[in-house]
């Protein structure tokens, strides 16, 4: 089945998975703890703005996970001491779907103290808080559903990110994981090689 970019969060550890059936030439790379996803070197050119992005940041005393560029509004808004819920509500409202051929949604989780997941749709918006590992995805799985999802923060963030890059769901191309403990982040990545 294709799901499309999804996040997975849960309160001590968060994924982001790249699945794409039109841009499969993109990989993830670390800007000094900021994960950032772009083209590859031979990936052909594109005008299209929703290939690169910061898919992980760090904001305040949390991090945040999504599909594109409203990863970087979150994290400033949690800098600005915005509470979890309200960045994550804040911005994908503000910012809203994607206005492509797909009216794609907008997928985020925040993981922290309070760990919360989020999605913006032509229809609807849904922020949800997070006991345990929630999935949401830009197609099929569009609602914040919980999942059994094989992992929890003592893998570690590589791992994690790995781990969603196998599973089920077709047309993966890359992943992010990231471990939260305390305000102690640590981000890992997978690019299918």
């Amino acid at each position: 089945m294709y799901i499309g970019r999804f996040v997975i969060v849960a309160p001590s550890f968060g994924v982001y998975r790249v699945s794409s059936r039109s841009f499969p030439n993109r990989r993830i790379t670390d800007r000094d703890g900021t994960l950032t996803v772009g083209p590859t070197p031979d990936a052909p050119e594109s005008d299209n703005p929703y290939i690169s992005y910061n898919c992980l940041r760090k904001g305040g005393d949390a991090v945040v996970v999504g599909n594109g560029s409203h990863v970087d509004p979150i994290a400033e808004k949690l800098d600005l001491g915005y509470p979890a819920r309200d960045a994550l509500a804040t911005v994908l409202l503000a910012l809203d779907y994607e206005k492509d051929d797909y009216d794609t949604p907008r997928v985020a989780g925040v993981i922290g103290e309070e760990s919360y997941i989020g999605i913006v749709r032509c229809d609807a918006l849904l922020v949800e808080s997070v006991p345990a590992p929630t999935l949401v995805a830009t197609y099929e799985e569009n609602e914040p559903t919980p999942v059994d999802f094989d992992a929890d923060a003592s893998v570690g963030p590589t791992e994690l990110a790995r781990r969603a890059f196998d599973l089920d769901y077709e047309h993966a191309v890359c992943a992010a994981g990231v471990t939260y403990d305390e305000s102690d982040v640590a981000v890992g990545f997978h690019n299918g090689e």
